[in-house]
């Protein structure tokens, strides 16, 4: 590989002379700089970014960690991420802990020893205390998806309004026995979309039951199981809330193998908006969210907290998210036209 020394050789100048003349910011003559040029492009030279960076302080690179890179909601807040990132000149590392914390602590690590100027993290937990300890060291820390409260900066979707408005939306369309698949408790995101479910039944008057709610599920196969559990109890919903398309899918596949139709027998709604929802047999109603937004939020978010040279208080940013009527969702018992 061409180096610095090289260059100057060849330009018959000093090394400082090339690093003035390509910096662009301290003024060498025309006639120097073009015998630099020319010595570049003979050579064809490639600055060492790192050693750039190392110089300034800066190396333009940011890590993103996500939790899974099945999931199907990263895609679109990726290529968010990655598009803003570009348009200011930064390089993104993309780290999957497959929801393992001492992966994501090593990754951390790592990049951390690579210099890169911020992280954006899609993994946070309660037992997220690294997190919370980059915080309070000062660097550059943004949350996307999930959060930790008010105690680093994020950018999310409202799920607890999101929650109530597909809950509040069964209920308009007649249906009265409505059940919740959820995702776990422990994360921040669950809470708020099965506490917005709660507070929509309550507003009209809807007595909730445990029996119809079932939390900690995953992916489709525990939807699948979800919907046969809520069976096996002796409760036969006439609506299905699923807090994500997955889940959906695998609620629909339940039921028809318990030969119910969808809607006419149980509605089901799901979450998220993924491209396999309007696929789905039939199309499923779902509460879009925002993937791509989030994520162009949350890089731009992250590089102005690299450009700050204040402290500044963290702030959570939730955008909302917008119904999607399929026909996965007719009408129910009550009515509701």
């Amino acid at each position: 590989m061409v180096n610095i020394k090289e260059v100057a050789e060849r330009a018959g100048v000093s090394p400082s002379t090339v690093s003035r003349a390509l910096s662009g910011r301290v003024i060498v003559s025309p006639e120097t700089r073009e015998k630099v040029l020319q010595a570049v492009r003979e050579l064809n030279y490639q600055p060492n970014a790192l050693a750039k960076g190392l110089k300034e302080g800066r190396t333009k690179t940011i890590g993103l960690i996500i939790p899974n890179v099945r999931n199907l909601v990263f895609p679109a807040a990726i290529k968010g991420i990655t598009d803003v990132a570009k348009k200011h000149g930064y390089t993104v590392i993309l780290c999957n802990t497959d929801e393992d914390i001492e992966t994501e602590k090593a990754y951390v690590d790592n990049l951390r020893k690579r210099l890169v100027d911020g992280l954006i993290f899609s993994t946070a937990t309660a037992a997220s205390t690294h997190i919370l300890e980059l915080k309070e060291q000062g660097f550059p820390v943004v949350l996307m998806i999930r959060h930790m409260e008010d105690q680093v900066d994020a950018v999310i979707v409202d799920n607890y309004r999101g929650g109530y408005e597909a809950t509040k939306f069964l209920i308009q369309r007649g249906y009265r026995r409505i059940a919740l698949i959820n995702g776990t408790m422990e994360l921040d995101l669950y809470r708020q979309r099965f506490a917005g479910y709660q507070a929509a039944l309550s507003e009209t008057g809807l007595t909730y039951n445990e029996d119809l709610v079932v939390h900690g599920t995953k992916d489709w196969e525990d939807g699948y199981r979800a919907i046969l559990t809520i069976l096996e109890r002796g409760q036969q919903p006439d609506a299905v809330f699923a807090a994500s398309d997955p889940k959906a899918l695998g609620a629909i596949k339940a039921l028809k193998e318990k030969g119910l139709r969808v809607p006419q027998d149980i509605a089901v709604m799901g979450y998220d908006n993924l491209d396999m929802s309007e696929l789905m047999d039939p199309p499923l109603t779902t509460m879009a969210q925002p993937f791509y937004e989030v994520g162009q939020r949350a890089v731009e978010r992250l590089i102005r907290l690299i450009n700050s040279k204040r402290k500044s208080r963290p702030t959570v940013e939730r955008l909302p998210s917008q119904l999607l009527v399929r026909a996965s969702v007719g009408y129910g018992p009550a009515g509701g036209r």
